[in-house]
């Protein structure tokens, strides 16, 4: 049976433009797609600890010491005063992941306005405040984290604050390096031409193209920056016990890493781990993502 052309495009019936569906650009990314689930998940998961976690994640039971992953009731195990270790795990997200969060983003908004506002003017006040942001490099995170603890005590606010602290300098010289480049471009001169005043052509003009640096280094910098803000509650300077947080339970963990529990630490540490490189591959995706060449050659 033969059949001809015009009876082949008389059966098909062509799909109306409007109405074809495509996929997103970035769910071709695969490891930005991984990261987004793997962060979805996660902060699900926090958000929902009053309803997900199995125990009370403070009360302990003496006689359920140690008891290793798999025991009945605890998945991951128990802790060296008998608490829960899943429970705790959830519950200790909010206090990591939450607090971090919105500490970086605090600490992007002000470092993109100072680096926007310095990267912009030609006067001798770009250069004093650059160097101020150089000297802010030079102090070590740790110590400001104990001269705030002795200020204003121990808890998530001196996580926080110095989050902030340590993530202003990096923020404010990425986009004052990105604002002074766009600066040089004919698009701004045109806008000057034109007489657009200084607050528009940076609302309008830089900040645009400055935006997709700061999408992508503010997730990444997220990531870091929970190692970060672990390693200080580790310290003893964030959550202060019985509330539970990742950093800590690695620190209560580190006593018996070697003599049989390993557990109690290994898992807070994965958790860290996998939420980190989650962020970490967020902003990788989104580099790429954003970047017109990576669409074209797709």
């Amino acid at each position: 049976m033969v059949i001809n052309d015009e009876e082949v495009r008389g059966r098909r019936q062509p799909t109306a433009p409007g109405r074809r569906w495509t996929r997103p650009a970035w769910t071709h990314h695969r490891q930005l797609v991984v990261a987004v689930s793997v962060l979805t998940i996660v902060l699900l998961i926090s958000l929902l600890a009053p309803w997900l976690a199995p125990n009370d994640p403070t009360l302990g039971d003496a006689a359920a010491r140690y008891l290793p992953p798999g025991t009945a009731g605890h998945v991951f195990g128990t802790d060296e005063q008998g608490r829960d270790i899943l429970s705790r795990l959830i519950w200790g997200g909010r206090a990591t992941i939450v607090p971090t969060a919105i500490a970086t983003s605090v600490a992007v908004v002000i470092g993109s306005a100072i680096g926007l506002l310095a990267g912009w003017s030609r006067s001798w006040v770009s250069g004093m405040v650059m160097r101020i942001v150089d000297i802010l490099f030079a102090f070590p995170v740790v110590i400001v984290a104990f001269a705030l603890a002795e200020v204003i005590g121990m808890g998530v606010w001196v996580v926080a604050a110095s989050v902030v602290f340590a993530a202003v300098p990096y923020v404010t010289r990425i986009v004052y390096a990105e604002t002074r480049r766009q600066r040089e471009h004919e698009y701004v001169d045109a806008a000057i031409g034109l007489g657009a005043s200084t607050r528009t052509i940076l609302r309008t003009e830089i900040l645009p193209n400055v935006g997709a640096t700061i999408i992508v280094y503010w997730t990444s910098l997220i990531g870091i920056l929970i190692v970060l803000a672990s390693s200080l509650s580790a310290l003893g300077i964030g959550v202060q016990p019985p509330a539970p947080d990742w950093g800590r339970m690695v620190a209560e963990g580190a006593k018996v890493l070697i003599s049989g529990s390993p557990f109690v630490a290994i898992v807070p540490g994965i958790a860290i781990l996998v939420v980190g490189l989650a962020f970490n591959w967020l902003g990788d995706g989104l580099r790429d993502v954003l970047d017109p060449r990576w669409s074209a050659h797709r």
